[in-house]
């Protein structure tokens, strides 16, 4: 049967194996979860077809064995009359009928074993949707949570980065301090020697005293001080 070839792949579906290829499962999960209700819709409608098709099967097996007892009663009943020809004749067409009852009868057991795999492949699938569902949530917070964490870890490195160019930044300012240093040192160095007698000599070969000395010497002297 064609459609049990199609469907033959659900029964054996492994959500587990599907996510675990995945390299998104938040988003793997929707389109599975997608892919299986299209699924759900076409095996519905198969099932519902091949459910039709046993109940069909199942009426003409039904029908045959109430043809079978009825030529069955008649010849019963055309024996009781002396009638033995017309027993013969509704014998022969039971005959017939229990010849053409045993292909239905096998084609109803083909009918109810298509049936039964179909209804488990629509369990199987209803079964997988709702375990989905109720995990979907679960699988999204867990890879929020794992994405969040990668960017912390990218962050860290970054800062890891910084704080090794801020030594390194403190290094070259230590180095630059004493460099300064060292050269202020050379200039004082480099200088030429101070004289004292030239410092006091233009002390003292200053101008004269103006008025405004005079007049403070006076006031001095006058408040004896």
């Amino acid at each position: 049967m064609g459609i049990l070839d199609r469907f033959s792949t659900i029964v054996k579906a492994n959500i587990n194996a599907l996510l675990d290829k995945a390299e998104d499962p938040a988003k793997m999960i929707d389109q599975y979860l997608a892919e299986m209700r299209e699924s759900l819709a076409e095996v519905k409608r198969e099932t519902a077809g091949v459910m039709a098709e046993e109940s069909r099967t199942k009426a003409k097996v039904d029908a045959n064995r109430a043809e079978i007892e009825k030529y069955a009663g008649l010849a019963k009943k055309a024996l009781q009359a002396g009638n033995e020809g017309d027993a013969k004749v509704f014998i022969a067409k039971k005959q017939q009928l229990e010849v053409s009852g045993q292909g239905l009868a096998e084609a109803y057991e083909v009918a109810r074993g298509n049936a039964q795999k179909m209804r488990q492949m629509h369990d199987k699938l209803v079964g997988d949707i709702e375990e989905l569902e109720r995990r979907r949530e679960t699988i999204k917070a867990k890879v929020a949570v794992a994405k969040t964490q990668g960017k912390l870890n990218e962050l860290g490195a970054a800062s890891d980065k910084a704080e090794d160019a801020m030594s390194a930044f403190q290094r070259m300012e230590e180095k630059a301090d004493r460099m300064l240093e060292r050269e202020t040192a050379m200039a004082e160095l480099n200088a030429a020697p101070k004289d004292e007698a030239a410092a006091l000599e233009e002390k003292y070969s200053g101008p004269a005293p103006t008025a405004v000395d005079d007049e403070l010497a006076r006031m001095k002297a006058e408040l004896g001080l």
